[in-house]
């Protein structure tokens, strides 16, 4: 709080008119974050009532010793120059406007107003040496800075995934939930082969089966919170604030009657504001790795690969099958070279533009168009991969042939090979 208030001296003001209201008024927006983070550490699942419940004591707690800091400044500096007359000099603090507003409603305010601190020492304080602050205490999103310290923002739980690509931080990508990972270590599960599912599956956990039920509850994401339960949590520290939180909403498969629950249940809990509403994009970011910022990267081809693959069909297609990318469980999208993915459609015109022979590419990986893919031609894929009147299919057994003459390409689709598994050839199913 000493911090915030010598900002307002030092501050630099483009207009006067500001710089008198906050000499005037002196309103700081002192808040938290790093909620869930605290949640993890007591081993406490935001979808419960003990969660609900630590928010409502962390948050008094925090208020608490914000407005004693108030009384000390005004002290030792003295009161804001608007304090005669408000509701700070007449007495009432942010919980008792509970009661204000329940007698403007005619009612309709359902909230638990327990207090465990001793609130009347604090208001002798306010009493005797009035507050140098008119307002102390605003949760502001956090998205950006909790981002770079590393934390979760307080108003929410951890968004759409437990772990976030932070190019912010200046690292490719990071493991923001640390936590998780020294439980999965511990676990015995920590391996490529989770880091390689979790980014696959952007950070759900209740999609790994292998990950103990408790985890996968503990380390929900906000999309797997029903949104009562971020709205009861906020709703607990709204009491204890004198200005306003943000409050983002998520809600996976939003409807009608989802958000007049979940905003019928924000005005009778007393909420002052909420903010975004979020909900499941229809797409998702590229997945990228810590070690070569790429997952689905695909070296260039040696030499002496091509070498084969020219002198003999089923050697080459044998000697691409070793090559094949060692991610188990993540689909391999082959396109074409300039960018298009294709796949074949029988019966149309012939003549179109041919491809060169040798040109099919990772993509996902972004490598040049003469690169060949390691994953391409899977036994048992029969999917057609080129343009032009000499399509080329990969037939059962893996050996490129030529394609029915007459066949040409539709544009904008999108063809995956699902991968051969390392570790003995398995594939997660539905990969």
């Amino acid at each position: 709080m000493r911090m915030l208030d010598n900002v307002i001296d030092i501050n630099y003001y483009a207009v006067q008119k500001a710089r008198n209201s906050n000499m005037r008024h002196r309103p700081v927006g002192l808040g938290i974050m790093g909620f869930q983070d605290c949640l993890h550490r007591l081993r406490v699942p935001y979808a419960s009532p003990e969660a609900v419940e630590f928010a409502d004591r962390s948050m008094e707690m925090v208020a608490y010793a914000t407005y004693w800091a108030s009384t000390e400044l005004a002290e030792e500096r003295g009161r804001y120059g608007s304090f005669p007359g408000s509701l700070w000099d007449r007495g009432v603090l942010p919980q008792d406007t509970l009661d204000l507003l329940a007698a403007e409603r005619g009612g309709y305010v359902e909230l638990d107003r327990s207090a465990t601190l001793d609130w009347d020492a604090l208001r002798g304080r306010i009493k005797q040496h009035g507050m140098r602050n008119s307002n102390c205490i605003a949760i502001a999103p956090t998205a950006t800075i909790a981002n770079i310290v590393g934390v979760s923002a307080v108003d929410r739980a951890r968004p759409t995934r437990t772990c976030s690509s932070n190019r912010t931080c200046r690292a490719s990508s990071r493991w923001s939930t640390s936590i998780l990972v020294r439980d999965l270590k511990q676990a015995g599960l920590w391996d490529e082969v989770m880091i390689a599912d979790v980014k696959y599956f952007d950070g759900n956990l209740a999609r790994i089966d292998r990950v103990p039920a408790d985890l996968r509850r503990l380390y929900a994401t906000a999309f797997e919170i029903e949104p009562k339960w971020l709205v009861e949590a906020a709703a607990r520290r709204q009491k204890w604030i004198d200005q306003s939180q943000s409050l983002n909403i998520y809600m996976p498969g939003a409807s009608g009657k989802k958000l007049d629950d979940t905003y019928k249940l924000a005005w009778i809990r007393g909420l002052k504001t909420t903010y975004y509403l979020r909900a499941m994009g229809a797409t998702h970011a590229e997945k990228s790795t810590s070690k070569t910022g790429q997952l689905n990267a695909v070296p260039r081809a040696s030499a002496s690969t091509l070498d084969a693959a020219a002198a003999s069909p089923r050697r080459g297609a044998e000697a691409l099958r070793d090559r094949q990318p060692r991610v188990r469980g993540l689909p391999v999208v082959i396109t074409l070279a300039k960018t298009q993915v294709c796949r074949a459609v029988p019966g149309a015109a012939a003549g179109r533009r041919r491809a060169p022979a040798g040109r099919l590419r990772g993509d996902g990986a972004g490598l040049a168009g003469d690169d060949l893919p390691r994953a391409a031609l899977r036994p048992g894929a029969a999917s057609c991969r080129w343009t032009g009147s000499e399509a080329t299919a990969a037939t059962p057994n893996g050996i490129p042939s030529p394609a029915p003459s007459g066949t040409s390409m539709s544009r904008s689709t999108r063809c995956r090979f699902p991968p051969s598994a390392a570790r003995g050839g398995r594939t997660r199913a539905g990969a």
